[in-house]
Protein backbone atom coordinates (compact mmCIF):
# COMPACT_ATOMS: atom_id res chain seq x y z
CA UNK A 1 0.00 0.00 0.00
CA UNK A 2 1.18 3.53 -0.72
CA UNK A 3 1.31 6.18 1.96
CA UNK A 4 -1.92 7.73 0.63
CA UNK A 5 -3.60 4.30 0.73
CA UNK A 6 -2.45 3.82 4.33
CA UNK A 7 -3.73 7.26 5.26
CA UNK A 8 -7.17 6.67 3.79
CA UNK A 9 -7.40 3.22 5.37
CA UNK A 10 -6.39 4.56 8.80
CA UNK A 11 -8.99 7.32 8.54
CA UNK A 12 -11.68 4.71 7.87
CA UNK A 13 -10.53 2.09 10.37
CA UNK A 14 -9.94 4.47 13.29
CA UNK A 15 -12.62 6.96 12.20
CA UNK A 16 -10.05 9.66 12.80
CA UNK A 17 -8.32 12.75 11.44
CA UNK A 18 -6.07 12.98 14.51
CA UNK A 19 -2.31 12.67 14.19
CA UNK A 20 -0.52 12.00 17.47
CA UNK A 21 2.80 13.85 17.52
CA UNK A 22 5.81 12.70 19.53
CA UNK A 23 7.96 15.56 20.82
CA UNK A 24 9.44 13.90 23.92
CA UNK A 25 10.97 16.23 26.51
CA UNK A 26 12.30 14.26 29.51
CA UNK A 27 11.92 17.31 31.76
CA UNK A 28 8.14 17.07 31.20
CA UNK A 29 7.83 13.33 31.75
CA UNK A 30 5.75 11.99 34.65
CA UNK A 31 7.53 11.83 37.98
CA UNK A 32 8.70 8.22 37.68
CA UNK A 33 10.47 8.98 34.37
CA UNK A 34 11.22 12.70 34.67
CA UNK A 35 14.61 13.88 33.48
CA UNK A 36 15.71 10.42 32.29
CA UNK A 37 16.44 10.56 28.56
CA UNK A 38 17.06 6.80 28.52
CA UNK A 39 13.30 6.36 29.08
CA UNK A 40 12.17 8.24 25.97
CA UNK A 41 11.22 4.99 24.26
CA UNK A 42 9.28 3.75 27.28
CA UNK A 43 7.31 7.00 27.53
CA UNK A 44 6.51 7.20 23.82
CA UNK A 45 5.72 3.49 23.44
CA UNK A 46 3.12 3.77 26.21
CA UNK A 47 1.45 6.64 24.34
CA UNK A 48 1.50 4.60 21.11
CA UNK A 49 -0.20 1.68 22.88
CA UNK A 50 -2.83 4.03 24.34
CA UNK A 51 -3.71 5.75 21.05
CA UNK A 52 -3.13 3.11 18.35
CA UNK A 53 -6.84 2.77 17.63
CA UNK A 54 -7.48 6.53 17.64
CA UNK A 55 -4.96 7.98 15.17
CA UNK A 56 -4.84 8.56 11.44
CA UNK A 57 -1.05 8.88 11.76
CA UNK A 58 1.84 9.10 14.21
CA UNK A 59 4.42 11.89 13.83
CA UNK A 60 7.72 11.63 15.74
CA UNK A 61 9.83 14.80 15.61
CA UNK A 62 13.41 13.71 15.02
CA UNK A 63 15.09 16.65 16.81
CA UNK A 64 13.56 15.66 20.16
CA UNK A 65 15.29 12.31 19.87
CA UNK A 66 18.59 13.46 18.35
CA UNK A 67 19.07 16.16 21.01
CA UNK A 68 19.25 13.41 23.63
CA UNK A 69 21.34 11.00 21.54
CA UNK A 70 18.21 8.85 21.37
CA UNK A 71 18.16 7.94 17.69
CA UNK A 72 18.38 4.26 18.67
CA UNK A 73 15.26 4.75 20.78
CA UNK A 74 13.54 6.35 17.77
CA UNK A 75 14.41 3.27 15.70
CA UNK A 76 12.88 1.06 18.39
CA UNK A 77 9.83 3.30 18.58
CA UNK A 78 9.26 3.18 14.82
CA UNK A 79 9.49 -0.61 14.94
CA UNK A 80 7.04 -0.66 17.85
CA UNK A 81 4.59 1.52 15.93
CA UNK A 82 4.70 -0.84 12.98
CA UNK A 83 4.23 -3.82 15.27
CA UNK A 84 1.29 -2.67 17.40
CA UNK A 85 -0.37 -0.33 14.88
CA UNK A 86 0.48 -1.47 11.35
CA UNK A 87 -2.65 0.30 10.11
CA UNK A 88 -1.35 3.72 11.25
CA UNK A 89 1.17 5.40 8.91
CA UNK A 90 4.19 7.11 10.45
CA UNK A 91 5.34 10.57 9.35
CA UNK A 92 8.93 11.40 10.30
CA UNK A 93 8.94 15.11 11.07
CA UNK A 94 12.43 16.07 9.95
CA UNK A 95 11.88 19.14 7.72
CA UNK A 96 14.91 18.26 5.64
CA UNK A 97 15.97 20.47 2.74
CA UNK A 98 19.31 20.11 0.98
CA UNK A 99 20.94 19.52 -2.41
CA UNK A 100 20.31 16.31 -4.30
CA UNK A 101 23.27 14.22 -3.15
CA UNK A 102 22.68 15.09 0.50
CA UNK A 103 18.93 14.67 0.06
CA UNK A 104 19.60 11.11 -1.10
CA UNK A 105 21.20 10.40 2.28
CA UNK A 106 18.37 12.05 4.20
CA UNK A 107 15.86 10.00 2.19
CA UNK A 108 17.77 6.85 3.03
CA UNK A 109 17.74 7.85 6.70
CA UNK A 110 13.97 8.46 6.74
CA UNK A 111 12.81 5.50 4.69
CA UNK A 112 15.49 2.84 5.17
CA UNK A 113 16.95 3.50 8.62
CA UNK A 114 13.73 4.55 10.35
CA UNK A 115 11.17 2.93 8.05
CA UNK A 116 8.93 6.00 7.89
CA UNK A 117 5.95 6.06 5.57
CA UNK A 118 6.35 9.80 4.92
CA UNK A 119 8.66 12.67 5.81
CA UNK A 120 8.37 16.45 6.13
CA UNK A 121 10.58 18.54 3.84
CA UNK A 122 11.50 22.16 3.22
CA UNK A 123 10.99 22.96 -0.48
CA UNK A 124 13.00 26.17 -0.58
CA UNK A 125 15.99 24.69 -2.43
CA UNK A 126 13.74 23.60 -5.28
CA UNK A 127 12.61 20.39 -6.91
CA UNK A 128 16.02 18.73 -7.09
CA UNK A 129 16.06 18.74 -3.28
CA UNK A 130 12.69 16.92 -3.26
CA UNK A 131 13.21 14.44 -6.07
CA UNK A 132 15.41 11.90 -4.19
CA UNK A 133 12.54 11.21 -1.78
CA UNK A 134 10.14 10.55 -4.64
CA UNK A 135 12.33 7.69 -5.85
CA UNK A 136 10.98 5.64 -2.94
CA UNK A 137 7.83 4.19 -4.44
CA UNK A 138 4.77 4.59 -2.29
CA UNK A 139 6.39 6.85 0.29
CA UNK A 140 5.01 10.31 1.02
CA UNK A 141 6.57 13.75 1.43
CA UNK A 142 4.89 16.77 3.05
CA UNK A 143 6.31 20.10 1.89
CA UNK A 144 6.33 23.09 4.22
CA UNK A 145 3.79 25.49 2.74
CA UNK A 146 2.09 27.82 5.26
CA UNK A 147 3.48 27.03 8.68
CA UNK A 148 1.92 27.92 12.04
CA UNK A 149 4.80 29.96 13.44
CA UNK A 150 4.52 33.80 13.36
CA UNK A 151 7.79 34.10 11.43
CA UNK A 152 6.24 32.23 8.53
CA UNK A 153 5.04 35.63 7.28
CA UNK A 154 8.64 36.65 6.60
CA UNK A 155 8.74 34.51 3.45
CA UNK A 156 5.63 32.41 2.96
CA UNK A 157 3.19 35.32 2.90
CA UNK A 158 5.19 37.43 0.45
CA UNK A 159 3.88 37.99 -3.06
CA UNK A 160 6.04 36.84 -5.96
CA UNK A 161 6.77 39.23 -8.78
CA UNK A 162 7.42 38.02 -12.28
CA UNK A 163 5.13 34.99 -11.82
CA UNK A 164 1.80 34.77 -13.62
CA UNK A 165 -0.98 35.89 -11.32
CA UNK A 166 1.56 37.09 -8.74
CA UNK A 167 0.69 34.49 -6.09
CA UNK A 168 1.90 34.51 -2.53
CA UNK A 169 4.88 32.22 -2.01
CA UNK A 170 2.87 29.62 -0.10
CA UNK A 171 0.30 29.54 -2.92
CA UNK A 172 3.08 28.99 -5.45
CA UNK A 173 4.42 26.06 -3.42
CA UNK A 174 0.91 24.57 -3.30
CA UNK A 175 0.57 24.90 -7.09
CA UNK A 176 3.91 23.19 -7.67
CA UNK A 177 3.02 20.36 -5.28
CA UNK A 178 -0.39 19.85 -6.85
CA UNK A 179 1.06 20.01 -10.35
CA UNK A 180 4.51 19.49 -11.89
CA UNK A 181 6.37 18.35 -8.78
CA UNK A 182 3.86 15.62 -7.88
CA UNK A 183 5.23 13.06 -10.30
CA UNK A 184 3.87 9.95 -8.62
CA UNK A 185 1.12 11.33 -6.43
CA UNK A 186 3.39 11.29 -3.36
CA UNK A 187 3.27 14.91 -2.18
CA UNK A 188 1.31 16.65 0.54
CA UNK A 189 1.56 20.04 2.21
CA UNK A 190 2.12 21.33 5.74
CA UNK A 191 -0.33 24.11 6.67
CA UNK A 192 -0.70 25.43 10.21
CA UNK A 193 -4.00 25.23 12.08
CA UNK A 194 -3.49 28.79 13.30
CA UNK A 195 -4.39 30.09 9.81
CA UNK A 196 -7.71 28.43 8.83
CA UNK A 197 -8.43 30.98 6.07
CA UNK A 198 -5.11 30.11 4.48
CA UNK A 199 -5.78 26.39 4.85
CA UNK A 200 -8.88 27.04 2.75
CA UNK A 201 -6.81 28.94 0.19
CA UNK A 202 -4.27 26.11 -0.01
CA UNK A 203 -7.09 23.62 -0.41
CA UNK A 204 -8.46 25.65 -3.33
CA UNK A 205 -5.06 25.61 -5.03
CA UNK A 206 -4.30 21.97 -4.15
CA UNK A 207 -7.71 20.28 -4.10
CA UNK A 208 -6.55 16.67 -3.81
CA UNK A 209 -3.34 16.76 -1.77
CA UNK A 210 -3.19 15.49 1.81
CA UNK A 211 -2.59 18.29 4.30
CA UNK A 212 -0.57 17.85 7.48
CA UNK A 213 -1.94 20.43 9.89
CA UNK A 214 -0.01 21.10 13.11
CA UNK A 215 -1.02 23.66 15.69
CA UNK A 216 -4.14 22.12 17.29
CA UNK A 217 -3.94 21.81 21.06
CA UNK A 218 -1.10 23.58 22.83
CA UNK A 219 -0.56 26.00 19.93
CA UNK A 220 -4.18 27.13 20.03
CA UNK A 221 -5.39 26.15 16.57
CA UNK A 222 -9.16 25.86 16.12
CA UNK A 223 -9.93 22.19 15.40
CA UNK A 224 -13.39 22.82 13.96
CA UNK A 225 -12.25 25.66 11.69
CA UNK A 226 -9.35 23.50 10.55
CA UNK A 227 -11.57 20.64 9.42
CA UNK A 228 -14.03 22.94 7.69
CA UNK A 229 -11.21 24.64 5.82
CA UNK A 230 -9.25 21.58 4.75
CA UNK A 231 -11.25 18.36 4.67
CA UNK A 232 -13.19 17.53 1.52
CA UNK A 233 -15.43 14.56 0.74
CA UNK A 234 -17.86 13.42 -1.94
CA UNK A 235 -20.78 11.23 -0.86
CA UNK A 236 -19.08 10.73 2.47
CA UNK A 237 -15.81 9.50 0.93
CA UNK A 238 -12.71 11.57 1.63
CA UNK A 239 -11.14 13.02 -1.51
CA UNK A 240 -8.73 15.41 0.19
CA UNK A 241 -7.33 13.93 3.42
CA UNK A 242 -6.19 16.04 6.35
CA UNK A 243 -3.90 14.93 9.15
CA UNK A 244 -4.48 17.17 12.17
CA UNK A 245 -1.59 16.94 14.61
CA UNK A 246 -1.64 17.36 18.37
CA UNK A 247 1.54 16.68 20.34
CA UNK A 248 2.00 18.31 23.73
CA UNK A 249 -1.68 18.36 24.69
CA UNK A 250 -1.76 14.57 24.38
CA UNK A 251 1.75 13.66 25.55
CA UNK A 252 1.57 15.73 28.71
CA UNK A 253 -2.12 15.38 29.55
CA UNK A 254 -1.03 14.16 33.00
CA UNK A 255 2.18 14.31 35.02
CA UNK A 256 1.20 11.28 37.05
CA UNK A 257 1.45 7.53 36.61
CA UNK A 258 -1.79 7.66 34.62
CA UNK A 259 -0.09 9.61 31.79
CA UNK A 260 -0.93 7.02 29.12
CA UNK A 261 -4.59 6.80 30.16
CA UNK A 262 -4.78 10.61 30.27
CA UNK A 263 -3.21 10.77 26.80
CA UNK A 264 -5.88 8.40 25.55
CA UNK A 265 -8.67 10.52 27.05
CA UNK A 266 -7.26 13.67 25.45
CA UNK A 267 -6.83 11.90 22.11
CA UNK A 268 -10.43 10.67 22.20
CA UNK A 269 -11.65 14.18 22.98
CA UNK A 270 -9.71 15.72 20.11
CA UNK A 271 -10.62 12.96 17.67
CA UNK A 272 -14.30 13.37 18.50
CA UNK A 273 -14.16 17.15 18.01
CA UNK A 274 -12.54 16.66 14.60
CA UNK A 275 -15.07 14.00 13.66
CA UNK A 276 -18.00 16.20 14.62
CA UNK A 277 -16.60 19.04 12.53
CA UNK A 278 -16.84 16.88 9.40
CA UNK A 279 -20.62 17.01 9.69
CA UNK A 280 -20.80 20.69 10.63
Amino acid sequence: MTFIDLLRAAERQNDSLLCVGFDPEPAKFPAALRGDASRIYDFCAAIVDATADLAIAFKPQIAYFAAHRAEDQLERLMAHMRSVAPQVPVILDAKRGDIGSTAEQYAKEAFERYGADAVTLSPFMGFDSIQPYLKYHGKGAFLLCRTSNPGGDDLQNQRLSGVEGAPLLYEHIARLAQGPWNLNGQLGLVVGATYPAEIERVRAVAPTLPLLIPGVGAQGGDAVATVRAGWRAVNGETVAPIVVNSSRAILYASSGDDFAQAARREAIKTRDVLHAAKAA
